[in-house]
């Protein structure tokens, strides 16, 4: 019986060693795994599945003893490069980048809003960008149930979605305010220190003045529900936060809200949804809503202060909170392949 064999690239990054995780918490059937990294990794060992793994180097030929999985977690450039060619080789790629997450031949799936998608792949599937993810498991039974006319967001992103590099800087900001040294240490990520700060200011700036993480989220959202004219805007806010993003999402209806549907309809659908844990109890001592700090290390994706947005005719505020390494990247690239053993 031949084996199924899926290779992790770059294993040894925050996301590679989330999926690394996941893995094992799901114990998938797959009977070979494979770590691969840049040169600069290769020869690392990593503890994974109870073994000793020795991360190899990828190169042009990694992909010549035959996988059939394989989850890139290593950037554009390396998935641009090499994804081609695994999936060239019969392989089927989920990745995590933003490489081809916009190309009309593949497909961007998250498994809870559009799992179907996964049989059109021609070797490549993308996994849409984090704070995508968790807005789209939210919209997509309410687009469903009431049609969605117009999206604003506004995002609170931690600084683990910024890498390695971005955790550093909001702990060299703690280190240095603690010990009172105004060093004016060396920034490693963002441009402006991250501590005691919010930078409106996540990838970089286009020509019409939107950030490429705002455009990710407007033309992302777009494809996955199928409504590429779908009125979105959205503004994206790197704050000092080291897990989980969370969400302010402005959502208009094509249906009347008050007339078509109610608001306890808006939630008993939201409560029912795959992949959401509401929480929104306002009425109470101590109010109940999603934290970030509470939804880090989890897999679901939290929605609270559902409430009608009194200055339009049939709208609606959410606030959604996710782990953005795991159900924003490691968790939902597991998840793909999970559906495809299936």
């Amino acid at each position: 019986m031949k084996k199924c064999r899926l290779a992790i690239v770059g294993a040894t990054g925050l996301v590679g060693r989330t999926v690394l995780k996941v893995l094992e918490e799901k114990n998938l059937p797959i009977d070979e795994y494979v770590l691969f990294a840049s040169s600069k990794s290769a020869g690392k060992i990593l503890k994974f599945m109870d073994k000793d793994y020795q991360v190899q180097e990828l190169n042009e030929n990694s992909f010549d003893s035959g996988f059939d999985y394989a989850i890139f977690s290593a950037g554009g450039s390396t998935s641009k490069k090499y994804a081609p060619i695994a999936a060239s080789k019969g392989c089927i790629v989920v990745d995590n980048s933003s490489a081809f997450r916009m190309d009309e031949d593949v497909p961007l799936v998250v498994p809870e809003v559009n799992p179907e998608e996964i049989k059109n792949n021609h070797g490549i599937i993308a996994n849409p960008n984090c704070s995508t993810i968790q807005a789209v498991v939210a919209l997509k039974p309410l687009d469903d149930a009431y049609g969605i006319k117009r999206i604003i967001y506004s995002t609170y992103q931690a600084v683990s979605g910024a890498g390695r590099n971005g955790v550093l800087d909001l702990e060299n900001g703690i280190k240095d305010y603690i010990n009172e040294a105004n060093s004016n240490y060396e920034l490693q990520k963002f441009d402006y220190p991250i501590f005691s700060n919010c930078l409106p200011h996540i990838d970089v700036f286009l020509e019409n003045g939107y950030t490429k993480e705002e455009e990710k989220m407007i033309n992302e959202t777009r494809k996955i529900l199928k409504k590429p004219d779908l009125k979105i805007t959205a503004t994206t806010v790197r704050v000092p936060v080291f897990n989980s993003h969370s969400e302010s999402i402005n959502i208009e209806f094509e249906k009347e809200l008050g007339k078509d549907f109610e608001l306890e309809d808006v939630i008993k659908t939201l409560s029912s949804a795959p992949g959401i844990i509401l929480q929104d109890n306002v009425s109470v001592e101590k109010p109940i809503y999603p934290l970030a700090i509470n939804s880090s290390g989890h897999d679901e994706v939290f929605v609270g202060r559902v409430r009608k947005d009194y200055s339009i005719k049939s709208g609606i505020n959410l606030w959604v909170v996710a782990d953005n390494i795991r159900k924003g990247a490691a968790t939902n690239a597991v998840q793909i392949v999970e559906l495809l053993l299936k």
